[in-house]
């Protein structure tokens, strides 16, 4: 149900987003070629028409834009409801005019579709069924009951019944094909916008954590002096005042506060220092960094690393907030599907640097593996399941942002299962189940020799 109202709430957004100023200026565009449309064919072709009707039909859509521009603000956008009913007046007055110019006798019967795409566009799907749902009827009835084109001699203009109801059908299926295409092309495209905002806001979030970081870093490193000044002249007040128990007790009591305050920016320090040579660290101890939040949740984590090749030392890398919070989630991922074990196989070569993350536990399902790492990609969870990860909410999101995060610093990431989807149950200590494997160039996230060497001089807050 969390998911169903989620969704629906961003698509209301979705249908927040029309401005009323843009339908009414197509729909005076509409209004423009109706008359230059009628113009034409009278003058040009002769055809005798109902200038009554049109004027009614059209004075209608005059008198809404009108309203519609003059009473309401021009930065008004539409509620989902208001769309809705501009739509369907559209589409009202649009099978108005064709049943005055005889119905799908009109070449120009084609044009209900804009009305229904706009809807399939910008509205939710129950709303694009009612205004498809309505084309669809009024274009019935206009191609059974219409005023017919008559020419300039008084003859009608009458296609054979067979290109009418091809005209018909061919309408009907516009209407369900251009909605549902451009309906399932829209939601993508707004998944995926969405997507890759929380994306941005998870880095963000860790971007600016690792800057507190340097600033507490640069605060301790800077409180130090005066506090090591503090506590040696309290420590010589407290000889100096040994006669003194009241003045000693108060001084003592500043030495120990001292040292207080010295513990604290020492831990404070140690977790967010920022300086050249900690923005970078053995490969190893960055995959540990990642993994270390969960590593206290009753599964065993093996962290394995060893070079491909002989004679190729242990990388060091650069600490990239999305390389840390990427894996992260990944080994979140696979603690929470595991049965008991998760293995981090860590290897390199002169080239390039995998990391391989597998669980125990039943691995992928077959019905979304090809799918992992797409946007908001959910499936219904069995009681089992929620009941084992009641925070849970799909393998969607968050595998998109690791994936983006992990995509950026350059790794290629692929997604298989450890056993065949025949043999799918958990076998706790075997590696059958999911695994997620990463490969960086090198040259990539690597530093080298002479990075390392410059990270070794003066410590300072680091400025991205």
């Amino acid at each position: 149900m969390a998911h169903i109202s989620e969704d629906i709430i961003n698509q209301e957004r979705r249908s927040n987003w029309v401005r009323l100023r843009t339908l009414v200026w197509l729909r005076w565009i509409a209004i423009t070629g109706q008359i230059a449309t009628i113009g034409v064919a009278m003058l040009c072709f002769g055809f005798q028409l109902s200038l009554g009707g049109f004027a009614i039909v059209i004075g209608a859509s005059v008198i809404v834009n009108i309203v519609a521009a003059f009473v309401y603000p021009e930065n008004m956008r539409l509620t989902e409801r208001g769309a809705t009913w501009m739509l369907l007046f559209d589409i009202t007055q649009l099978s108005a005019m064709l049943y005055l110019s005889g119905g799908l006798n009109n070449p120009f019967a084609l044009l209900i579709l804009v009305p229904v795409t706009i809807s399939a566009t910008a509205l939710r799907p129950t709303s694009v069924i009612a205004t498809g749902g309505v084309a669809i009827v009024l274009v019935t009835l206009v191609a059974l009951f219409n005023m017919p084109l008559v020419d300039l001699y008084g003859i009608p203009i009458v296609l054979p019944h067979i290109f009418v109801f091809g005209s018909w059908a061919g309408i009907v299926v516009g209407i369900t094909f251009l909605g549902g295409y451009a309906w399932k092309v829209t939601s993508e495209i707004h998944t995926m916008s969405e997507a890759l905002l929380a994306t941005q806001m998870a880095l963000g979030r860790e971007q600016k954590l690792t800057d507190l970081g340097g600033v507490v870093a640069a605060a301790a490193h800077e409180l130090g002096t005066p506090l090591a000044t503090i506590k040696l002249v309290s420590a010589e007040l407290v000889d100096d005042l040994a006669k003194f128990e009241d003045f000693r007790a108060d001084a003592q009591l500043i030495h120990e506060q001292a040292d207080r305050c010295r513990d604290i920016l020492r831990s404070m320090g140690r977790s967010g220092k920022n300086d050249l040579h900690l923005q970078m660290a053995p490969l190893q101890a960055v995959i540990e960094e990642a993994a270390d939040p969960h590593m206290q949740r009753g599964k065993t984590v093996i962290i394995d690393a060893s070079a491909g090749e002989t004679g190729v030392d242990q990388p060091h890398v650069f600490r990239h907030p999305e390389m840390i919070h990427g894996l992260r989630n990944l080994v979140q991922n696979a603690v929470d599907f595991s049965k008991s074990t998760v293995w981090v196989d860590v290897s390199w070569t002169k080239e390039v640097i995998r990391v391989r993350i597998i669980d125990d536990g039943a691995g992928f399902p077959a019905s979304v593996i090809g799918k992992i790492g797409d946007p908001f990609m959910r499936r219904r969870r069995p009681d089992a399941d929620a009941k084992k990860r009641p925070a849970y909410e799909g393998m969607g999101l968050g595998l998109f942002i690791a994936k983006t995060l992990l995509e950026r610093t350059g790794a290629d990431i692929s997604f298989a299962n450890g056993s065949p989807p025949h043999d799918q149950q958990l076998h706790a200590g075997r590696r059958s189940g999911a695994i997620v494997e990463l490969v960086w160039p090198m040259s990539r996230i690597a530093a080298s020799k002479e990075e390392q060497t410059k990270a070794l001089g003066e410590n300072m807050l680091f400025e991205r």
